[in-house]
């Protein structure tokens, strides 16, 4: 297939995938509370990034228990390298297999889930990857200007761009909501990171997650995470909240 037409096809399985709740808008800002599939995905990617496996490990069994199938889960934690780093994704991925390896021993067959679609191997990952940012970040069309930190370090844009919104973004076993439920749940339990919680608190509305939703997020944290990190992300999103109005 050719490159160009290859990464047009790519593209609009991003703004498809990445944008699908817009058209349902008017459905999505009724839902003020996330659905037990999604909490599952912010204690999963929560506990994962603070390294508290014990903690983890009944929540994978509850997402499994919850309807996410195995690769879904596998999914998340193998996200969360980009966030928290190898060692506590690898960490969570040890936990996963002994949780299945428990789950197994005790009669419970988990559903797999399918694979994650091929992607073609002349894609233009820079054209895909600023397209996914620029869906996050709510632009509807790429800036033609580089921001400071692209200009002092070009090698982590093309990282951010190639491998982060490019290699993991265009796996579809989880959709760009769920990334960013995901992203933003690993970004609250982390000390020091909120200029990015507030990018990815923006992105995740964009994506379709609508303020009673996020807000109950920040209940999900505080009863099921920890107080103190869930009153830094409420005051994240109370700026986030403002500024978008």
């Amino acid at each position: 297939m050719h490159l160009k037409k290859c990464t047009a096809i790519l593209i609009a399985l991003v703004m498809s995938l990445g944008l699908a709740a817009a058209s349902e808008a008017a459905d999505m800002q009724k839902k003020t509370t996330l659905d037990v599939r999604q909490r599952s995905i912010v204690t999963i990617a929560a506990f994962t990034a603070s390294g508290e496996i014990e903690r983890l490990k009944p929540e994978l069994a509850e997402g499994l228990d919850s309807g996410l199938t195995v690769n879904e889960v596998k999914e998340v934690l193998v996200q969360m390298y980009a966030y928290a780093g190898f060692p506590r994704s690898l960490g969570g991925i040890w936990a996963f297999m002994d949780v299945m390896e428990q789950r197994r021993a005790q009669g419970i067959e988990d559903e797999v889930g399918r694979e994650a679609s091929p992607i073609p191997e002349d894609l233009d990952r820079d054209t895909y990857g600023a397209r996914v940012r620029a869906d996050l970040a709510g632009l509807d069309e790429v800036p033609e200007n580089p921001a400071p930190y692209q200009e002092f370090s070009p090698i982590i844009d093309e990282f951010l761009k190639e491998h982060l919104f490019a290699d993991i973004f265009a796996r579809d076993i989880l959709t760009h909501q769920e990334r960013e439920l995901a992203t933003i749940a690993a970004l609250a339990n982390m000390t020091g990171v909120n200029g990015p919680l507030t990018f990815h608190f923006s992105a995740a509305m964009n994506t379709g997650l609508t303020e009673g939703q996020l807000h109950d997020f920040i209940t999900v944290l505080a009863d099921q995470v920890d107080e103190e990190r869930a009153e830094n992300a409420g005051e994240v999103l109370t700026k986030v909240l403002a500024d978008r109005q």
